[in-house]
């Protein structure tokens, strides 16, 4: 202990940082600026337990409540809003049974953007005792339009969600 006092005796009182009209008063601010500056760590931060991760939910992004409203007559055979993709079930008419379609939509981004969805359609043509079928991907007509109406509904629900942030 000697030995410490002796050599801080030396130094005049000079350390870092020492000047107290260079450094808040407040001690949050002190660490914050200190941390800021990359002369400390947090040890909290560091030996924190995660659990579970960041929960965003379906109902908060435009384009998954739009693309749900859009396809709302199909029956859903997968849907997972982290990994973001919809898959439909095999869907047909009572006017043609052997003729039936199956939607899949995966979102690349959460952006409102023509290129945010990847679609894809397929159809499935079946004989009359539906044994042999045909599998085929829709042209890129039915996905265009699709696609149109998703990012129509998708806008008119962030213009809403906007306004109601405005009037908070």
């Amino acid at each position: 202990m000697l030995t410490i006092l002796i050599l801080f005796s030396g130094c005049n009182g000079k350390f870092p940082g020492a000047d107290a009209r260079k450094n808040p008063d407040d001690p949050a601010l002190r660490v914050k600026k200190n941390i800021e500056e990359g002369r400390s760590f947090r040890l909290n931060d560091t030996f924190s337990i995660k659990r579970g991760g960041t929960f965003d939910f379906a109902n908060s992004n435009e384009l998954w409540r739009a693309s749900l409203d859009v396809i709302d007559f199909m029956p859903l055979s997968s849907v997972n809003y982290s990994g973001g993709i919809i898959i439909t079930d095999w869907y047909s008419t009572n006017e043609n049974q052997n003729e039936s379609i199956k939607i899949s939509i995966r979102f690349l981004t959460n952006e409102i953007r023509s290129d945010a969805l990847n679609i894809k359609i397929f159809t499935r043509k079946c004989d009359l005792n539906l044994n042999n079928c045909k599998f085929t991907e829709t042209n890129k007509v039915l996905v265009s339009e699709l696609t149109k109406e998703i990012l129509k509904k998708a806008a008119i629900y962030k213009q809403q969600d906007e306004g109601k942030k405005d009037k908070k």
